[in-house]
């Protein structure tokens, strides 16, 4: 019997295999996954500009351009984003070189100098000068929204004076109407232990970290009160802060809270770091780290305690400020090739970020830099990395597209639980009803190794069965987050859409070889049964707009 059960399961796998035709496999979950049709109680609402970047402050002339050779591929990515959600997405300009930068009046040529220690870092420069031309960048963007990072962790008379002497022609490039909020130091809490180099000695803690913030947050206020008065206002003058890394750290942001950060009342968002993982660290994997929802909630689990935390604190403590993440992506270091930059990752990204909405975690800042692994988009050419748009791009587009404009119609998001760790699913609710879903499929499939060309093993199809509301019923528009398979760096697309650099500087091209314009069934009962490739997303918009008519 047991022989006889052998062949007929290698007879099966050798007709699968040698088929062409994809194989779509039966509902997987043992139920439906109900929906409520209103909005349910503990979601999310996400702040306007909720899909945004941090660009690492070396990078940044890189990424933005300046006044004679703007950067229209970059700005036409941000247009896209902002063409989707209401609102280009905000830039904080920091990262580990906003504490290396010391501004130089005289470097009037260049916007940078910068030397690499390739022992410390080979991506950055962690010997940074900048002058007056660095602060045309900020003039490349229309309609963008900087934070601007000053440098806290360089702490010799000649860095403090040089950051003194910079506020005026910060201030200056962001005054009309470009500025969001400022920010003092990127990860404090790794001054003392930072692997890059130490800035402060091994007792530092959270009332010295204080007392530094205060006095510098002061005297840059000073300092703008003359050339930018409108902006060093109570009403204007506001940060990002503490910006801490939030890992094996050596200062606690409810104990800096204690300790009167805000004492003068300047720090409009509560800014945290994070990264899943390092891009050096063993057992780092596609599937185990990245594409599994599990591995997302463990990580963020740490920044919604710290937010419980500091909501808990007594009332005249309580901050009661937006929670965002300032600077997060993959993983730290710049990201690991095959890993990073790979179309898994952008649905990482997406389930990430999602998961992060749904926890009001009200904003998230992707970081990148010219070079780096997990970045969205290489703005020029180097000789180690093609100016193009990256995977991770695709899964921002993704995000933006479910989302939809929040300056209009702010959404709220809330995680329809699935069974599997390699799957997630989410909904948005718009004016108190059910608006959208997406699933995401985070099941590795390769497109280069081990499944497609090796074993010709077809890409399995997952189903995935809802109920909707009864009143919810009629055909419903189907957009796809697709690329060959997990490992794909290229050939990724949304509805079809390509956002390439090659075709068209970054705006959306739609291709004619893929499939878009989808829609799917409601039934009248509300039943809805979607099919989903195994590393890819969906998203079934239900109502509004100019989406597919028929719903009610």
């Amino acid at each position: 019997m047991a022989l006889t059960l052998l062949f007929l399961l290698m007879l099966s796998w050798t007709l699968h295999s040698s088929s062409h035709a994809v194989t779509v496999r039966p509902p997987r979950h043992p139920s439906t996954i109900s929906v409520d049709g209103t909005t349910p109680p503990g979601v999310g609402v996400p702040l306007d500009a909720f899909v945004s970047f941090s660009i690492e402050f070396s990078s940044f002339p890189d990424f933005a351009g300046n006044s004679s050779n703007p950067n229209t591929f970059s700005n036409n990515l941000l247009n896209n984003l902002g063409n989707l959600t209401g609102s280009k997405p905000i830039v904080r300009v920091g990262g580990n070189t906003q504490d290396y930068a010391i501004f130089n009046s005289s470097l009037l040529d260049l916007a940078t100098v910068g030397i690499f220690d390739p022992e410390i870092s080979p991506d950055y420069p962690t010997t940074l000068t900048f002058g007056p031309k660095y602060f045309e960048s900020y003039h490349t963007f229309p309609d963008v929204k900087f934070v601007h990072g000053y440098n806290l962790g360089r702490n010799s008379s000649a860095a403090r004076n040089a950051l003194i002497e910079s506020v005026s022609y910060a201030c200056k490039a962001l005054r009309d109407g470009r500025l969001l909020y400022w920010e003092l130091g990127n990860e404090p809490d790794l001054y003392s232990t930072s692997a890059q180099g130490a800035v402060r000695p091994p007792n530092w803690n959270e009332r010295w970290y204080v007392r530094q913030w205060l006095h510098w947050t002061g005297e840059i206020r000073e300092a703008m009160e003359g050339p930018c008065p409108n902006l060093a206002t109570p009403e204007k003058y506001k940060y990002y802060a503490p910006s801490f890394a939030n890992t094996d750290a050596t200062l606690n942001p409810v104990v800096t809270w204690r300790e009167g950060i805000n004492r003068d009342n300047d720090i409009a968002i509560i800014s945290s770091h994070n990264y899943i993982n390092g891009a050096d660290e063993p057992g780092v994997t596609l599937q185990g780290t990245l594409m599994n929802h599990s591995s997302n909630v463990a990580s963020i689990a740490l920044q919604l305690n710290e937010s419980r935390l500091l909501s808990g604190l007594p009332y005249k403590l309580n901050p009661d400020l937006p929670f965002i993440l300032g600077e997060t992506n993959s993983l730290y270091n710049q990201g690991r090739p095959g890993l990073s930059n790979t179309f898994g990752a952008a649905l990482w990204g997406v389930d990430f970020n999602l998961w992060c909405a749904t926890n009001n975690i009200q904003r998230v800042h992707m970081h990148q830099g010219t070079n780096y692994r997990y970045q969205a988009w290489q703005p020029i050419d180097t000789n180690k990395v093609a100016k193009g748009t990256k995977a991770p791009y695709y899964g921002s587009i993704a995000v933006a597209s479910f989302l939809g404009d929040i300056v209009t119609a702010t959404p709220s998001i809330t995680n329809l639980p699935l069974p599997d760790e390699q799957e997630s699913a989410y909904a948005a609710y718009v004016d108190g009803k059910l608006d959208r879903i997406i699933v995401i499929n985070m099941m590795e499939y390769n497109a280069t190794a081990g499944n497609r060309y090796i074993n010709h093993y077809p890409r399995p199809i997952e189903q995935y069965r809802f109920q909707l509301p009864e009143g919810c019923h009629g055909e419903a528009g189907v957009q796809r987050l697709m690329a060959n398979g997990s490992d794909a760096i290229t050939g990724v697309t949304f509805d079809g859409y390509s956002y390439n650099w090659e075709l068209d500087n970054g705006m959306p091209v739609l291709l004619h070889n893929i499939t878009r314009g989808e829609t799917v069934t409601v039934s009248e009962g509300g039943k809805m049964s979607i099919d989903v490739p195994r590393s890819s997303a969906v998203i079934v918009e239900l109502k509004h707009g100019n989406r597919p008519q028929g719903l009610s």
